[in-house]
């Protein structure tokens, strides 16, 4: 049985990976596709390889910091069982599958939070055991790299307008057009940078929660494993949500692409280098919305901005709820 279930676990894991992707394949290619720089197919192949790329890079160069925080800074592993886990993928997968049905970007992160803190409070019995420093820590990182993503996005266009000033339109985004292919791979990069990790800390807690490793090492095989899944669900592209981020919110040219994805980047790959998670698609949202208000604040849509904060709000309590129910219904039938 604790075969099995490691089994169960570790493909609920990939299909959680698999949803993620899905929907974050709009993190890194709206841009590039609404403003026709990329045809919708180029772009995420391009997308598929650089977050496999990154994934697998930034795990070794930062020796897996992301995923570490991710996979022992909620709850200890010694503390839940094989079935906590699974209860936290389940709800994770779900409501990131059916938000991307609907076309609403929303954060996986915060899903996968949500999802591990519910089952373990199920398991646990209460709050007491979850770790308060390292949900500390999480939560500065998901919090504050929204309001940082918005700040940059602006500053970049800003530094871009001072410096074009006097060159036309046409001249801007002919050039641009070719640079944001370059920023788009970047910004691809930094998404698997930080991104993949989270479900290889979870699928490492699984593995030292049901007693196959020891000690806290990313496996190679999970390591790969995650990257590429994430590269195939980008692939599959969430063609909804790539319409909601980069034609429905503001109306982009390539110059705002690439303002948007260059700051998102030096964001997401700043926060990888200290090990903090963030929500690549709340970084690469406000960023676009800071490129739109350097032109005029009605410039963004802000009603379609305003149901996208909607769902961000509305995922961490409604994983953890869902999560809480799976943990109690997966007892129910006998797994333990």
């Amino acid at each position: 049985m604790p075969d099995l279930i490691i089994i169960l676990v570790i493909v609920i894991a990939l299909l959680f990976e698999l949803s993620n992707g899905w929907n974050d394949s709009a993190n890194a290619i709206a841009t590039v596709v609404s403003t026709r720089v990329l045809t919708p197919l180029q772009a995420v192949l391009m997308a598929s390889v650089m977050n496999v790329s990154g994934a697998i890079i930034t795990i070794k160069i930062f020796e897996s910091s992301v995923s570490k925080t991710i996979g022992k800074g909620i709850v200890a592993p010694t503390d839940i069982t094989l079935v906590v886990i699974a209860a936290a993928l389940l709800a994770g997968f779900l409501w990131n599958g059916a938000m991307t049905y609907v076309g609403m970007p929303v954060s996986a992160s915060h899903a996968l939070i949500g999802g591990v803190m519910g089952a373990s409070v199920a398991h646990l019995g209460g709050f007491d055991q979850l770790n308060v420093a390292g949900l500390t820590k999480i939560f500065t990182a998901l919090l504050t790299s929204p309001i940082i993503g918005l700040f940059f996005g602006y500053l970049v266009m800003k530094l871009i307008m001072r410096l074009f000033c006097n060159t036309s339109p046409g001249t801007i985004n002919k050039h641009f057009g070719r640079l944001q292919i370059v920023s788009a791979g970047f910004m691809a990069f930094s998404h698997g940078s930080n991104d993949s990790q989270k479900v290889m800390g979870i699928v490492t807690m699984a593995l030292l929660s049901g007693g196959y490793l020891t000690e806290w090492e990313v496996p190679l095989w999970v390591i790969l494993m995650c990257a590429f899944v994430m590269g195939i669900g980008i692939a599959a592209g969430g063609w909804r949500v790539i319409k909601t981020l980069g034609v429905q919110m503001h109306k982009l040219q390539p110059v705002h692409g690439f303002a948007a994805e260059t700051a998102a980047t030096a964001v997401i790959l700043g926060a990888s280098s200290f090990g903090m998670p963030v929500s690549t698609t709340h970084v690469i949202t406000t960023c676009i919305m800071g490129v739109g208000a350097t032109k005029r604040l009605s410039a963004v849509r802000w009603g379609v901005a305003r149901k996208i904060f909607m769902a961000w709000i509305f995922t961490l309590p409604t994983t953890f709820g869902i999560a809480w129910l799976t943990y109690h219904f997966l007892t129910m039938i006998g797994l333990k």
